[in-house]
């Protein structure tokens, strides 16, 4: 009965069953009921924090974390990303996902467009990391190296989205303030220290480095949900990259293996709580904004993933391990997904109504980019892999 429960478990959590379960609640209940959705989300819980707070803002460190674990242990010796200029390819590739969405954007706006809709060229050049990391596991399984390839290039678009709405899209009541990153420094210099002093509890570098750099980028404006990014690093790990999970590995004790252990079924299973508290989108009335968020994403972002890969491959910073041009395509198919980080920038970039929830609708059909990749994966032959060799 244990075994059964634990493969039900593993299922779940495999093909992110309860992120899916998530969106399609919050779809259904922002449609029957929309007043009710948005004030259980924005509903004072706990002094003046929200739901949505704690979800986006709290939760979402962790599950930073957890994608920033798998990084660092791709970065190690054995690992998919090492030696370190295989980390330059999709650092490439994050680039193009940037650039080539955000010019066919504006090209399309040009030719088709209309003034009313030139803000928008920043809404398709997001990539949602949580439905990302689902895709991949599930086109290219849990152990396919373009996993990492996909989390390094998700971390990173979202650091350039972060920039990209300060800069572009600044808001006026909460303008950035820089010099507040010296808290988030402080909490980096402090998780240093304590892994010179050699200390192996985690808590640690969570409590003190972690909360520092929470408040460090909270105070900034920019998004606390990557305090743990600057943190996570700094824990003791192995010297080589042997196994991806810590129950893969019971002789390997690391602390970074052990943060891994105890924090990835929360995650798994809290993304639930991220896909209800982000994808409730009311169906609203389809425009042409709609089909050019649409098509910057699905065609822009795979081409730009695609093409900047492909430079950097030639230039002599070679794919991950185990990758090659067909794994890259659909790994650009699988960025395309802007879903709930598009949904943000749509709603700082349009103050039109009309328009936003239009842009909004682009967003949401990007997550068709789910059956585009897994038809991809088997029309070109990728091969799932689902255990460690």
């Amino acid at each position: 009965m244990k075994k059964k429960a634990k493969h039900i478990i593993n299922l779940l959590r495999e093909f992110s069953i309860p992120l899916i379960v998530g969106v399609i609640v919050a779809l259904i209940w922002a449609n029957l009921s929309p007043e009710s959705y948005h004030n259980v989300l924005h509903k004072n819980i706990l002094g003046n924090f929200t739901f949505h707070f704690f979800v986006n803002d709290i939760f979402m460190v962790f599950f930073f974390a957890i994608a920033t674990v798998e990084i660092t242990q791709s970065l190690l010796p054995g690992g998919d990303l090492n030696p370190l200029k295989r980390a330059i390819n999709p650092i490439m590739a994050t680039l193009g996902g940037v650039i080539g969405p955000a010019v066919v954007y504006i090209l399309l706006n040009h030719f088709l467009g209309s003034p009313a809709f030139s803000r928008g060229w920043g809404i398709p050049t997001a990539t949602d990391i949580a439905l990302a990391w689902l895709v991949a596991r599930l086109v290219f399984g849990a152990y396919h190296p373009a996993v990492s390839f996909l989390l390094l290039l998700a971390i990173a678009d979202d650091g350039i989205g972060l920039a990209i709405i300060a800069i572009f899209y600044p808001d006026p009541l909460n303008p950035v303030a820089p010099i507040w990153l010296l808290l988030t420094l402080a909490g980096m210099a402090v998780a240093f220290f304590f892994r010179r002093a050699k200390v192996k509890s985690y808590w640690p570098y969570i409590a003190f480095g972690g909360t520092l750099s929470w408040a460090g980028l909270h105070l900034t404006h920019l998004h606390p949900a990557l305090a743990l990014v600057f943190i996570i690093p700094f824990l003791p790990h192995p010297k080589k990259e042997r196994a991806h999970l810590f129950e893969d590995d019971p002789k390997e004790h690391s602390t970074l293996r052990q943060f891994e252990h105890e924090w990835k079924l929360f995650v798994d299973f809290g993304l639930f709580m991220f896909g209800l508290s982000n994808a409730g989108v009311e169906l609203s009335e389809i425009g042409t904004v709609t089909w050019f968020v649409f098509f910057a994403l699905l065609i822009g972002k795979t081409a730009g993933i695609f093409t900047f890969g492909t430079i950097a491959n030639l230039l002599g910073f070679p794919l991950p391990k185990g990758m090659k041009y067909k794994e890259l395509f659909v790994a650009g198919l699988v960025a395309a997904m802007g879903l709930t980080v598009a949904l943000f920038v749509a709603g700082v970039a349009f103050i039109d109504l009309k328009i936003q929830g239009a842009a909004k609708m682009g967003a949401l059909f990007s997550a068709g980019a789910v059956v585009i990749s897994y038809a991809a994966g088997k029309l070109l032959r990728i091969k799932r892999i689902t255990t460690l060799k």
